[in-house]
């Protein structure tokens, strides 16, 4: 068995340069790597919102946060506001942290569900400081040091420019030995003995060997077609196809949240960066044409717009193997869901986290790769679930499109954990899935689902005992938010991007 020593990354974008960053980093230059990339082909680059789970990213990469907020006009994310969703007219905060203080003998929310039922508490973001900050606009790091006040329980994500992020990992990873080579591809070759990927080939003729491939070229998905991969449509529960984007000039306020608007077909993304305001309409071509999505668009943006729209076609699903012969597919060429709950680039960050667990040796073992690929099922049926959530749980009628989501099957566990809530409010955390009990109670509750009743434990506690402790909760995370600085004054004072003459 040969040792593997020659990696070979097809496109850069925001899954290419992660993936070199992380392999630069990890494999301690001991491994030949190599980025094909051509300057010819744009990336997508529209993903500009994270969620916390990047952050060990960049704490496996040792990033200075402040360096990295000033190279990407990054701002930092509490969580995301949903609008018109459960029905028009309403809002909620999804937030990153946790709801409330634990402590009894069931979970804190099953207390203020009873109360809420009762008409006697106020809406579930009172109770997390993540979600009264990103209302106010506040911002601050999360204090480890303060013990059990909410000031240690603040998480964050970030929101950045995803042509500037590409760039700024680009430096890193060829400062660690990475080699950037630019051209287009022309043929992808294969070994008939097995189908393993040898090379590819440039429009001049250049061959790129190697002994492991992955796939990071966008939808185009050279290398995974190529080994003939399946794909998993799941457009029947995900039916949005169509994503129209453009950048707009700032909001006088720097929210620290995404928000996204639902419309007749679809719903809009916003995203506050330093320099500018990232926008996008996704809906489905079935339900509305594309010019009525782009008039929306228009019409709903804070500011002037910067550039002229842009069209992103894609199809909701993901390949039937991550992993394929001597091909790793990681971003849009493995699968996609949509952008709603900012999943993109955390399974790109998984795709990493799991292939450097499972790091092939030269004989690429199988049972390496069903793992690989077990695991990544996991990560993207996950993620799926939680997203089909939102269109599933509405009572919206007014357009086909929601009727259509309203009515239609959604997977079996999925369906699993609707009733579970209906029934006590119970939520549960599945292994080691993304999406806490948190993230499903925010969103269970924000799409207008309602238990008939609380845990029946909840009863073991008083009355007036669970009234004081949610107001005693409620007036700490209030007087707590009321210290923070703003997340404009907080960027100011530690990591404001340099403004260039044509911001200015």
């Amino acid at each position: 068995m040969q040792p593997l020593k020659d990696i070979v990354i097809v496109g850069g974008g925001t899954a290419g340069w992660m993936t070199a960053a992380a392999l630069s980093k990890m494999l301690k230059g001991q491994y030949n790597i190599r980025l094909v990339e051509s300057d010819q082909i744009a990336t997508i680059g529209v993903g500009e919102a994270t969620i916390p789970m990047i952050n060990l990213f960049n704490r496996m990469l040792e990033l200075d946060e402040d360096d990295f907020m000033r190279q990407t006009q990054g701002t930092f994310k509490l969580g995301i506001e949903f609008v018109n969703w459960g029905r028009i007219g309403d809002r909620y905060l999804h937030g990153f942290g946790v709801i409330g203080q634990d402590g009894w003998t069931v979970d804190f929310y099953q207390h203020w569900l009873k109360q809420y039922l009762a008409g006697k508490a106020a809406e579930l973001d009172h109770y997390s400081i993540n979600n009264v900050a990103a209302m106010h606009n506040k911002f601050l790091r999360a204090r480890p040091d303060l013990g059990n006040s909410p000031l240690s329980q603040i998480v964050h994500a970030y929101q950045f420019d995803a042509s500037l992020y590409a760039k700024f990992l680009r430096n890193f990873s060829e400062a660690r030995g990475v080699r950037r080579i630019e051209g287009k591809i022309t043929e992808v070759r294969q070994r008939d003995a097995d189908g393993h990927v040898t090379a590819v080939v440039l429009e001049d003729g250049t061959q790129v060997a190697g002994d492991l491939f992955i796939d990071c070229s966008g939808f185009r998905a050279l290398l995974i077609d190529a080994v003939n991969t399946p794909f998993e449509d799941w457009s029947h529960w995900l039916p949005c196809d169509t994503a129209i984007a453009v950048p707009c000039a700032n909001a006088p306020e720097l929210t620290p949240y995404t928000r996204a608007t639902a419309h007749g077909a679809g719903w809009q993304w916003r995203i506050p960066l330093q320099h500018r305001i990232g926008n996008g309409h996704v809906f489905s071509s079935k339900f509305m044409s594309a010019d009525e999505a782009q008039s929306i668009l228009m019409n709903n943006l804070d500011g002037e717009a910067l550039a002229e729209p842009r069209t992103i076609r894609f199809r909701t699903g993901k390949r039937s193997k991550a992993w394929n012969r001597n091909v790793v597919s990681i971003g849009l060429s493995c699968g996609f869901i949509e952008p709603l709950e900012s999943t993109s680039i955390h399974l790109i960050q998984m795709a990493i986290a799991h292939l450097i667990t499972y790091f092939p040796a030269g004989g690429f073992e199988q049972a390496d790769i069903r793992q690989y690929n077990r695991v990544m099922d996991e990560e993207y049926r996950w993620a799926r679930d939680f997203v089909i959530l939102h269109y599933k749980a509405t009572e919206r009628n007014d357009t086909r499109f929601w009727n259509y989501c309203r009515e239609m099957e959604v997977p079996e566990d999925l369906q699993h954990r609707i009733d579970l809530f209906r029934s006590h409010g119970r939520v549960f955390r599945d292994g080691l899935e993304l999406f806490t009990k948190h993230n499903w109670l925010q969103v269970l509750h924000g799409q207008r689902i309602r238990p008939r009743a609380a845990h029946p434990l909840v009863d073991l506690t008083g009355e007036q005992q669970i009234s004081g402790f949610l107001h005693e909760v409620e007036s700490v995370i209030r007087n707590c938010v009321n210290a923070m600085p703003t997340q404009a004054a907080f960027i100011a004072a530690n990591c404001a991007a340099p403004i260039h003459k044509n911001q200015a």
